[in-house]
């Protein structure tokens, strides 16, 4: 593996994802040193464009042929390779589109594929927006799925003997998921012993390969109070601690199930004191979201956890309100190029 060259996908078009990108070149270029953008030279061009300052030139943009180009390309200058072909016609900012949707998924899946074979050695998504990937015909809900396809694909093993898991953390707190982009009502359906079971030793593997000893793993409840002896659901007594029973009796450090309002403020870490967990996993997306995104959409970072290949993203959307204006932040993507650099760094 290549472990000096990072692609970070362009992200839909139509968002913040090519702003924030140009801005990660120009504000943070020793971080951003080894990386590279797949997706669109033009759009690019587009972005640093926009952004370019009364006095301050807008930032040069590379076309590149291959990942190995990029240590040619000088400091607070954007390598791209072209991932995707080009768009047919002018891609409107703020916008939902079908081919903003399919140059954001090509540029996913050129990026994976070159990353599974080995060719680079991690990759940074910039946000897409399902609408528009749907509309561009990939039948995916997001990033995590679309990514577990091609890496079952490559792999030659049906998507289901590939289970991944969502990690959204920041320096205080780490979430992961049970189940991620589906309706509140199939996620409760999706609470079962093996879906818990599987999130645990997921968790604990990736984890372990992260902290360099086993996490200590607090679980969430699905009910209020955790059910409350059964008062107010079965889920916990019935699912959920049969579930950590298990994963306890295959060494993994796993506690709960605990009352979900109050294990995030639990699991905190703070300058004061060290959280009582290392990562709590959440029974669905929200329920694990909120409280990390809460502390700081501009600290978060997304991982996904059991791919053959390190991927991370920041933790917010396309937000096409403020695309085109300039004044989105890019902090939350330079976290997850500084994530990347670690995971990779330690081969997770």
């Amino acid at each position: 593996m290549n472990r000096r060259v990072f692609a970070i996908t362009l992200g839909d078009p139509a968002g913040i994802g090519p702003e924030i990108i140009v801005k990660a070149f120009r504000d943070a270029p020793v971080l951003a040193q080894g990386c590279f953008v797949a997706g669109d030279v033009g759009l690019v061009r587009r972005a640093a464009a926009m952004l370019e300052a009364p006095g301050q030139p807008a930032l040069p943009v590379a076309l590149i042929e291959s990942p190995d180009d990029v240590a040619a390309v000088p400091p607070r200058c954007i390598p791209v390779l072209q991932a995707t072909s080009p768009p047919s016609g002018a891609i409107p900012v703020g916008a939902v589109g079908a081919e903003a949707g399919r140059i954001a998924g090509e540029s996913v899946v050129w990026a994976a594929r070159t990353a599974l074979r080995g060719e680079i050695a991690a990759v940074v998504t910039a946000p897409l927006h399902k609408e528009a990937l749907a509309a561009a015909g990939y039948a995916f809900p997001g990033h995590t799925e679309l990514l577990q396809a091609e890496a079952a694909a490559h792999l030659g093993v049906p998507v289901e003997a590939l289970p991944v898991r969502m990690m959204l953390a920041n320096d205080e707190l780490r979430t992961v998921l049970v189940s991620i982009h589906m309706s509140l009502r199939h996620a409760i359906e999706a609470v079962s012993f093996d879906n818990v079971l599987q999130t645990l030793r997921i968790t604990h593997a990736s984890l372990s390969a992260v902290l360099g000893r086993p996490p200590r793993i607090g679980v969430a409840g699905l009910n209020p109070h955790a059910g409350e002896g059964g008062l107010f659901g079965s889920e916990e007594r019935d699912v959920i601690a049969p579930a950590i029973a298990a994963a306890r009796a295959e060494g993994i450090d796993a506690d709960g199930p605990h009352a979900p309002d109050t294990v995030f403020m639990r699991a905190r870490a703070s300058a004061q004191r060290a959280g009582e967990f290392d990562v709590v996993v959440a029974m669905y997306h929200d329920q694990g979201l909120i409280p990390v995104k809460y502390l700081g959409v501009e600290k978060g970072v997304n991982v996904t956890l059991g791919l053959p290949l390190v991927r991370t993203s920041p933790d917010h959307g396309t937000a096409f309100d403020i695309a085109g204006t300039g004044r989105a932040d890019a902090s939350s993507l330079l976290e997850a190029i500084r994530v990347a650099r670690a995971l990779a760094l330690r081969g997770a």
